[in-house]
């Protein structure tokens, strides 16, 4: 059947390329896996609570029946007895339901208050250790000797 003359050309499928159009090759990962900036801000800041848990449980064997978690931000509504921007929350285990102790961590807060890296990473383990003291009882200086 002929084409209609008011229809364009038909086009005649092309074999797929190997080349782009501009015989540079395919494009390649702007970074490959192996470099630091592979991982976003939020997989460092993930890593650096493991970090400070890890470190801790290792004093405190107490701490591995906790689970640690991150959030972008705290929920709106604090409680009466926070002042200002909340860091962290612990979150007492209910055993009737099954739900061990747990400890959030909110990375914005956080992170918008550190100027580079290494005081973000101790600014995260200061809230960590705060939060697990808060959790056990205990005193920050008991839980770590170091801060």
């Amino acid at each position: 059947m002929p084409r209609p003359s008011h229809l364009p050309p038909a086009r005649i499928p092309a074999s797929p390329r190997r080349r782009d159009r501009h015989g540079r090759g395919l494009r390649g990962p702007l970074l490959p896996p192996n470099l630091p900036a592979w991982r976003t801000r939020a997989e460092r800041f993930d890593a650096m609570v493991i970090a400070a848990a890890d470190d801790l449980a290792r004093r405190h064997p107490e701490i591995t029946q906790m689970q640690f978690a991150v959030e972008e931000v705290p929920p709106s509504d604090p409680a009466p007895w926070e002042k200002g921007v909340v860091l962290g929350r612990g979150f007492a285990a209910e055993p009737r339901a099954g739900l061990p102790a747990r400890i959030v961590l909110y990375r914005r807060p956080i992170t918008s208050r550190a100027a580079d890296d290494a005081e973000l990473a101790e600014l995260v383990r200061r809230v960590v250790v705060e939060q697990v003291a808060l959790m056990l009882g205990r005193r920050p200086e008991e839980i770590d000797p170091d801060l």
